[in-house]
């Protein structure tokens, strides 16, 4: 048994290491949830753009350590996923862990499918244990899965587990506590290492463990796809379902952010109060204070859209959607992986970017990061707003068509740049987008905040200390160079003084303050610049 680190640096003894690997679609990071929760974290390696969750959990005296990997179909395949897979359990990259053994999620309702990627696994050297899941879902189609006959097939424990419920979770706690980590894997009838026999070895352990029903399987989900995988029909309900959920973000997410919004005016107006006039206080309302309300202001809706986006992908309808989108988006350029990337992106373009690193091919990938930044996020919002109720006053019918033509007009000058771009510097037709669409299911609210929580917290780490250092840069190049009152500012703060009332002294006093600011912005750096 391999000793590992604690959180406080001591080694300990009774620590162990595993790998959570398992195909897309299977509830690993469910499952990975279940088991270390909250106290799960996100890292990426040095040299690769794929990240790996690390949470820990414990059973008895035993310390669990669990890296969640990306879903991968196979360990061999020229994808991102797959190398940082490879690479991570060959531990060849930079800081990853000596591993005791790897746990494999194995969707029980795509049993064969699964299993190929188990029998890739054969010359690892280490002990493998399988989670069986989606259970429920196989039964709905009629099949059953006997765990037990597969465990004797395969020569390892195997554990049936409920991703949602919590059902076995204990259970394979228990099995990675005690499992022999000194026992490489070796099915009991073991595949060879071409790809075909794994494949003719898989399908024939599901055949052989697998009870079939005969019952129409799973008709109303065929028939549901047939409506949401058509272009003719596809393509409406896409449109209906986001414009239910933007709709939904702006509808929930106006009461947080004006709170927000109001919390900061009352945190910069005490600073302004309490503070002597001087730069200290400029720097800390106009720059500190307000950089950090101009960042957090917008988390609301960046959260909602995660949340959503996360609740929307565990019911399976997001991969309908990419397949969807893809037939529209290949004749600019850009492959159905960009879809989610640029689905984010209308929340914030850093989080979209960053969610691109996925996307297999490199011009691909690179043509939606270069167009991700056309989407309207939320930053944009307001100035949507301003200028709409300015150009529109008094006609709400051309104002709502205005507000959407701003939304076309981002997601039109990202295809037509896009196309721009593979057909000069990118060029390449895009790859083909090969998906396996997952069963419809039920998803999880717990999956759901975390994943909201990942995001929402990784958007204040990265971008807000950006945003921050701009917004304070702003401030400097907009208080430098300082300029002398003009006359007319002289003239108006002295006919302040002399006015008759104190109405009319504010007013003038007023009036003088903000001619002055303008002079001085005018005068500035950033006024210079501008």
């Amino acid at each position: 048994m391999a000793e590992a680190q604690s959180e406080s640096g001591a080694v300990a003894a009774s620590t162990r290491r595993f790998a959570l690997l398992g195909n897309p679609n299977t509830g690993k990071t469910t499952l990975f949830n279940q088991l270390c929760g909250v106290r799960a974290k996100t890292g990426n390696y040095p040299g690769v753009t794929v990240g790996a969750r690390h949470g820990r959990c414990r059973k008895s005296s035993v310390e669990l350590e669990i890296y969640d990997l990306p879903g991968t179909y196979g360990l061999g395949l020229d994808l991102p996923e797959a190398k940082f897979c490879r690479e991570f359990l060959d531990h060849t990259l930079p800081r990853s862990p000596e591993l005791d053994g790897i746990v494999v999620v194995v969707d029980a309702s795509n049993l064969a499918r699964n299993l190929v990627l188990v029998g890739e696994l054969t010359g690892c050297g280490r002990p493998v244990i399988v989670a069986l899941t989606m259970n429920d879902v196989a039964e709905r189609h009629g099949d059953t899965v006997d765990a037990k006959a597969l465990e004797e097939h395969l020569g390892t424990p195997v554990v049936a587990i409920n991703p949602l419920s919590g059902h076995g979770v204990d259970t394979l706690r228990e099995a990675l506590a005690s499992v022999d980590t000194t026992a490489p894997f070796h099915p009991t009838t073991g595949p060879s290492t071409e790809l075909s026999a794994r494949e003719a070895w898989a399908h024939d352990v599901a055949d052989r463990v697998t009870q079939h029903a005969e019952n129409d399987r799973d008709s109303w989900t065929d028939r549901l796809d047939r409506w949401v995988t058509q272009p003719w029909s596809g393509i409406p309900i896409f449109l209906m379902i986001m414009t239910g959920l933007f709709l939904t973000i702006f509808w929930l997410a106006e009461t947080p952010m004006e709170g927000i919004d109001w919390i900061f005016s009352e945190i910069g107006g005490w600073v302004e109060a309490t503070l002597p006039e001087g730069l200290l206080r400029d720097l800390l309302v106009n720059g500190v204070i307000g950089g950090v309300a101009g960042t957090v202001v917008f988390l609301p809706q960046i959260c909602l859209l995660f949340f959503l986006l996360s609740l929307l992908e565990d019911t399976g309808y997001l991969a309908r959607a990419a397949f969807v989108t893809d037939r529209v988006m290949r004749r600019f350029g850009l492959s159905g992986h960009a879809f989610v990337p640029l689905l984010s992106s209308h929340a914030c373009a850093i989080p979209g970017i960053m969610s691109c690193r996925l996307i297999p091919d490199r011009n691909d990938r690179l043509a939606a990061i270069l167009v991700a930044p056309f989407m309207s996020c939320t930053a944009r919002l307001p100035v949507y707003v301003l200028l709409i109720g300015l150009l529109f006053a008094d006609r709400p019918l051309e104002a709502a068509l205005a507000f959407t033509g701003c939304y076309l007009l981002g997601a039109l000058v990202a295809l037509l740049t896009a196309l721009i771009a593979r057909r000069t510097f990118l060029r390449g037709a895009p790859r083909p987008m090969i998906l396996e669409l997952p069963s419809y299911k039920r998803p999880s609210l717990k999956t759901a905040a975390i994943t909201t929580w990942d995001r929402g917290t990784t958007f204040l780490r990265k971008a807000g200390t950006v945003i921050l250092a701009i917004c304070v840069i702003m401030w400097w190049l907009s208080e430098f160079p300082k300029s002398e009152p003009s006359p007319q500012v002289v003239q108006m703060r002295a006919a302040a003084e002399a006015a008759a009332t104190p109405e009319e002294q504010e007013t003038l006093v007023a009036e003088a303050d903000t001619l002055a600011q303008k002079e001085q912005l005018a005068g500035s750096f950033a006024g210079q610049l501008g």
